[in-house]
């Protein structure tokens, strides 16, 4: 993330000695990115963090994929997926994937195991529900419409809170997500034509202080997984500074860039990842030349796939395709798309969009898995051909 942020106890100096009430050194640990060369933070921790009991093997569901063969626009329904419940990490149900992003959605009831990625970053987004990060930087709560992202080798803990199960799409990163850096100046603050900025970013404020013994922890990493049994909890860090932390943005506070025109997607950026972009379709004004046409024209990324996860509102170039809440569409790189028959007439006129999404373009083609046939409404890549 790319300002500073200070919570609970640190020296004055990094890299100093740091003592305990009883005398004994707090062990402090360097959490950075790019081999000590980007953004990085410092925790303190009552016991070492390196101290491990066992490590074994783990097994974790397994994922399937296969190409989206014959080449056509999918339309998968997220909600046909509901079962009892499952916890938000090994109950994730995946969908898409490709070599630098997998795309995953759950309705968790329970509170995830201890659980680390080794292999790249995490952005998680909360459609319903409640859910509390707990990490050593601290809580971070989350209800719907955030976005959080977990930085690589987080240890973290989801918890759904609230009455109800928590709905969340993980879009997991074979690398870092982070702001545009189109939004960013040379030192990584927001810039002024930003659609969002550090005000609207939240960070966990106080340290947890969890004490215990013989905890265990889920890495996945660039071999498999392993699972590990610490000698103390991960979570007893006193306190931490840096730019490197788990942080929340919500969708709501993301201000739209509207025009004379129709804008195209890359005003809706949000996040930049390796090879893909996640972009938020929010409530907005829309064009207000006198001859515009809000909805989209049909176009051809030629080198991209196209998916849109559909989360409230009303998405009026899909009216008459089948779309709903949970919906996600995917329109791959070969294939002209656009909106649906009759759409373009019925949006002259129009001056307010009430619909919410969250795009991910991949500059790679997205393999389908297994839970993404399994909820596909076949019928979707035909509705264009319909009369409107």
């Amino acid at each position: 993330m790319p300002y500073y942020r200070s919570v609970g106890e640190v020296p004055r100096k990094r890299h100093t000695q740091f003592r305990q009430p009883d005398g004994t050194l707090y062990a402090e640990e360097l959490v950075g990115q790019e081999g000590f060369s980007s953004d990085s933070s410092l925790l303190y921790h009552r016991h070492a963090p390196t101290a491990i009991l066992a490590a074994e093997e783990f097994a974790p569901p397994t994922v399937t994929r296969v190409p989206n063969l014959p080449l056509k626009p999918r339309h998968l329904r997220t909600h046909k997926l509901d079962g009892t419940g499952a916890d938000p990490v090994l109950g994730r149900q995946y969908l898409l994937a490709n070599d630098d992003v997998r795309i995953a959605y759950v309705l968790a009831d329970r509170p995830s195991p201890l659980f680390r990625d080794a292999t790249g970053d995490h952005c998680l987004y909360l459609e319903s529900g409640s859910m509390r990060v707990e990490s050593p930087f601290g809580v971070l709560d989350a209800v719907a419409g955030d976005y959080v992202v977990i930085p690589t080798s987080t240890i973290h803990r989801l918890v759904p809170t609230g009455d109800e199960p928590t709905r969340l799409l993980a879009v997991e990163a074979a690398g870092h997500i982070g702001p545009p850096k189109r939004y960013l100046s040379v030192r990584g603050q927001f810039l002024e034509h930003s659609p969002y900025c550090e005000r609207d970013v939240r960070g966990p404020d106080t340290p947890l202080l969890v004490d215990g013994e013989e905890v265990e922890v889920l890495v996945r990493h660039r071999r498999g997984w392993t699972r590990y049994v610490y000698a103390n909890h991960p979570f007893d860090v006193v306190g931490w500074d840096g730019h490197l932390y788990p942080w929340a943005f919500s969708i709501h506070d993301f201000e739209p860039i509207t025009g004379r025109i129709h804008q195209p997607p890359p005003v809706h950026q949000t996040f930049q990842g390796p090879n893909f972009v996640i972009c938020s379709f929010v409530p907005r004004k829309v064009d207000y030349h006198p001859a515009a046409i809000p909805v989209p024209y049909n176009h051809h990324n030629v080198d991209s796939d196209e998916m849109l996860f559909y989360t409230g509102g009303n998405y009026e170039a899909r009216r008459g395709s089948g779309i709903e809440q949970g919906s996600i569409s995917l329109h791959p790189s070969g294939f002209t798309h656009g909106p649906q028959p009759g759409a373009a007439e019925r949006s002259i006129g129009a001056d307010f969009f009430d619909e919410l999404a969250v795009m991910v373009d991949t500059f790679r083609p997205l393999d389908l898995c297994d839970a993404g046939t399994a909820c596909e409404d076949d019928g979707y890549a035909w509705t264009w051909a319909r009369k409107p």
